[in-house]
């Protein structure tokens, strides 16, 4: 009934995925919170990805969207009806999971429909609704082969396909992607991203590659010790932290001491025992600091080598210790006396030299000394 309630819902939506809505979610093990006091509303066919290090509870939290872990208390909300008590089968879920868990035994067609033939749904109706997805992930011309004949993004497709055939009101991605080589990995990106777009389904993926959030999804929820740390597009997250956690892990991984005096200015000191200004106004303070003890986190690609020193900004003289080609750019670890920090160039610099690192205050995020606990 549950399930019927929510089909006509959507029915009436313009065929949009469900709306998602948590309420002081609490989920654990044993004795033991994984996800405490977890609340998050969801639009219809928006893509979340949930991001976060290993332990933060983005799986534990998938896994009881799906059903497979209870609720301890507090509410799961599927365009308003609460699904907190209501198994698996009948919640019209679809989850892909990191092994694909297809059945090597069957052909394609046969994986694609399983879910649909376990609805008692008419051979016919099948074969149909199986041609039409396997046409739209692009394996029209592979129905016939069996699972272990197909590649890694063969079988990724099959997986997605599967989940896609049951028609579902949100699709719920377990790293699905963590398998498949780069190449195959950066296409698959786009094409799941595509496909959801154009089916206006409710997203929700599981990650902890910071690169694959932000491609594909609408916002990203960055998760910390079973508490949202920040929610946000990948714009926000990325160039503007809500504190010194989410900072670092999106990549602003550069740690200056410094120290807070006053209302307009903080005072850097630097390792050869000079002092310098900044200006508070262009810095991102996203979160109180009192005066005393503090830190500057910034990225590698905000740190210009042999560049003029900008209005406000800040220059610091180092030798180049290592350096490594990364593709596009080659990162460089540069000694300032006791401290290191990486900064990233388009052009290598020889291993010794001098080279002055310039960082613009508007790239430096400054927090507290000691990260607030969550």
């Amino acid at each position: 009934m549950i399930q019927q309630a929510i089909h006509a819902q959507r029915q009436a939506s313009a065929g949009l995925g469900a709306a998602i809505s948590l309420k002081d979610l609490h989920l654990g093990y044993d004795r033991t919170d994984v996800i405490s006091g977890l609340s998050l509303d969801v639009q219809a066919g928006e893509f979340i990805a949930l991001l976060g290090a290993s332990g933060c509870g983005k799986t534990t939290l998938l896994r009881a969207l799906a059903g497979f872990v209870p609720v301890r208390q507090g509410q799961i909300l599927l365009d308003g009806t609460d699904l907190s008590q209501t198994p698996p089968e009948a919640r019209g879920m679809a989850m892909m999971f990191q092994s694909y868990a297809l059945w090597p035994h069957m052909t394609v067609a046969q994986n694609i429909g399983y879910g649909l033939k376990l609805r008692g749904q008419p051979k016919a109706q099948i074969a149909a609704r199986v041609a039409e997805i396997a046409g739209l992930v692009g394996l029209g011309d592979l129905t016939g082969r069996r699972i272990a004949a197909l590649s890694g993004g063969q079988k990724q497709r099959v997986a997605l396909a599967r989940s896609l055939a049951v028609d579902p009101p949100v699709l719920l991605l377990d790293e699905p992607l963590s398998n498949l080589d780069a190449g195959t990995r950066a296409t698959m990106r786009h094409e799941i991203r595509a496909l959801q777009q154009r089916l206006g389904l409710t997203t929700i993926l599981v990650t902890h590659d910071r690169e694959e959030a932000m491609s594909m999804a609408d916002r990203v929820v960055i998760l910390n010790r079973g508490r949202i740390a920040q929610i946000g597009t990948p714009e926000q997250v990325y160039h503007r932290p809500a504190d010194s956690y989410v900072a670092r892990f999106m990549g602003a991984t550069n740690s200056l001491p410094a120290e807070l005096s006053g209302k307009e200015g903080i005072t850097l000191t630097l390792p050869d025992g000079t002092r310098a200004q900044l200006p508070r106004a262009q810095l991102h303070i996203p979160e109180p600091v009192a005066p005393g003890p503090a830190k500057l986190i910034f990225r590698s690609d905000a740190v210009k080598l042999g560049a003029e020193q900008e209005d406000g900004g800040l220059i610091l003289r180092g030798k180049v210790a290592q350096h490594a080609y990364l593709g596009s750019v080659y990162r460089h670890e540069i000694r300032i006396g006791a401290l290191r920090l990486m900064a990233d160039a388009a052009r290598k610099m020889p291993i010794g030299a001098d080279v002055d690192a310039c960082i613009p205050a508007t790239a430096l995020s400054l927090f507290p000394a000691s990260p607030r606990q969550p």
